[in-house]
């Protein structure tokens, strides 16, 4: 079959899905994360080692529960995301449940970035934003190799008029005169990207590749610092979207590699509180400290 056409009929089987109640969505992402977890043989170790590296207090079983109940979570993120694409806006503002100082951004009037870390229901951070908060958005996105994906992921993220996206790749120019003119940045600070503006800060006591860019960017554009973060809820109870206090003296004295460390250190304490829901299919610890062997 044509790509074209495959890529074109999968979306309209996001569709459809999308049409159904929440809670049946959520239980054929039971079925599906089952599923990937038997068959998703190279993420699934990718889980398990690091929740090896990172919660060594659990032991091999409790690791491998912990992991199956993250597919679970993962699963129903991507079965659900047509929801976010396709849903009415009633519909999603029913479902999402935000709570917190939500209108900050709009009284701030200083430049703002929302530290959103990498739980899987990240992108109903970004329909939240664009359903409750009256101030423009920009966030970084990899642009992706299927065409017709790539135009649905970025239509399904801006559906609602207040987002912007840019290349992560793109001109780093374009993203700073974006802040200052006013759009709230969406920084996703915990991915390796490698050692490029970056620094081997601690991530649950494992050195990690941590961007910098948090503390340069908050320290050079005067940004106000308010976390963001994204729970799914069980069943078809929705979503919940926690605006948290704006953080003080951050970046705080000129030292960024410090700045970064209260970053990794306020993500562990989150992933603490719901570890199954933390992107663990992703290699954080891929990029090693020189003469170090891979983790992976």
């Amino acid at each position: 079959m044509d790509m074209r056409l495959l890529s074109h009929a999968v979306l309209w089987l996001m569709r459809l899905v999308a049409a159904l109640p929440l809670a049946w969505q959520a239980a054929l992402g039971s079925v599906l994360g089952r599923l990937l977890y038997r068959l998703g043989g190279a993420r699934r170790r990718v889980a398990l080692r690091n929740l090896e590296l990172c919660l060594p207090q659990l032991d091999g079983p409790a690791r491998e529960a912990l992991a199956r109940e993250h597919f679970h979570w993962l699963a129903r993120c991507l079965l659900e995301r047509g929801l976010l694409w396709y849903a009415s806006h009633d519909r999603l503002r029913r479902l999402i449940h935000v709570e917190g100082d939500v209108g900050y951004a709009e009284r701030c009037g200083r430049p703002m970035m929302w530290l959103t870390p990498h739980f899987v229901g990240l992108d109903v951070g970004g329909a939240a934003v664009q359903l409750y908060v009256n101030r423009p958005a920009i966030v970084l996105y990899q642009p992706q190799s299927n065409p017709v994906f790539d135009a649905a992921l970025r239509a399904g993220r801006l559906r609602f008029g207040h987002g912007k996206t840019l290349p992560r790749h793109g001109n780093v120019m374009s993203l700073i005169r974006a802040i200052r003119g006013g759009d709230v940045f969406v920084n996703l600070p915990d991915m390796d990207f490698g050692n490029r503006d970056a620094a081997m800060v601690p991530f649950f006591g494992v050195p990690a590749a941590t961007l910098l860019a948090p503390a340069r960017l908050a320290r050079a554009l005067g940004m106000v610092v308010q976390p963001l973060i994204v729970e799914l809820l069980p069943g078809g109870q929705g979503y919940r979207v926690r605006f948290l206090p704006p953080w003080e003296d951050f970046p705080g004295a000129d030292d960024d590699v410090a700045a970064t460390r209260r970053v990794n250190a306020f993500i562990e304490e989150q992933i603490r509180a719901m570890p199954a829901q933390y992107l663990w299919v992703h290699r954080r610890f891929k990029t090693r400290p020189e003469g170090e062997p891979p983790l992976y």
